[in-house]
């Protein structure tokens, strides 16, 4: 008897080992088929394979090839936006300038004012500058603006606040040659001051070197005006 239950047993045993080397042997079999896909393709399943790898690659080239646009595309807004800043920074400094609100240097002449002088022509002097084609004006060390007032009474001038003693100096910033000719020429502010301020004189002198003027100690914000858009 136990002879008869060995057999079953052993008979069990052997039907498991050769369903495992069976089950090797299957696996290994579709390893070497797996190695080999390529090679059990046809020639048409090739070719539409390699047309596929060859779109892919044409999409992307074409994705580098926007990139590389955008990339430029970048760079030329940074560069001009470099430089428009470059301009506005220009064009500000030379409002700045104009205005009077820096420090401008620059040729031009001087005028020493001396003896007694009315407001009135010590204003027809800096108006004769500026239609010459002075750039920058100061009374001394007062930068002349559009707001600049000369008052009093000769022998006694005051430029916003600051008393003008005998003599001052007119400084403008602008071509010699021409302010000079403007001033001088027959019939000109020169000739009509001596005939109205007989006891005054304004000696002109041409500067070719570069004179400072002052900033305006002013402060330039209206009191009732506001900026519109």
């Amino acid at each position: 008897m136990t002879h008869a239950l060995r057999a079953p047993r052993s008979q069990l045993s052997l039907a498991i080992v050769a369903a495992i080397l069976g089950l090797l042997v299957y696996v290994q079999l579709r390893g070497q088929a797996g190695g080999s896909v390529l090679q059990s393709k046809s020639a048409q399943d090739l070719t539409s394979l390699v047309a596929s790898l060859n779109d892919q690659n044409d999409d992307l080239r074409a994705e580098v090839s926007n990139l590389e646009r955008q990339r430029d595309e970048l760079r030329a807004d940074r560069a001009s936006g470099a430089t428009s800043l470059g301009q506005i920074q220009t064009d500000l400094a030379r409002l700045r300038a104009w205005s009077g609100l820096d420090p401008v240097a620059g040729k031009g002449v001087e005028l020493t004012v001396t003896g007694e002088i009315d407001a009135a022509s010590v204003d027809d002097l800096i108006n004769e500058l500026r239609n010459g084609g002075a750039e920058a004006i100061a009374i001394d060390d007062i930068r002349a603006i559009s707001r600049t007032t000369v008052s009093g009474v000769p022998g006694s001038l005051d430029v916003d606040g600051y008393l003008l003693r005998d003599p001052f100096r007119i400084r403008a910033i602008g071509p010699p040659e021409v302010l000079v000719g403007s001033l001088t020429r027959v019939g000109g502010i020169i000739a009509r001051l001596g005939a109205t301020n007989p006891t005054a004189t304004v000696a002109i002198e041409p500067i070719d070197k570069l004179m400072t003027l002052p900033a305006t100690t002013r402060d330039l914000v209206p009191d009732h005006a506001e900026a519109r858009p």
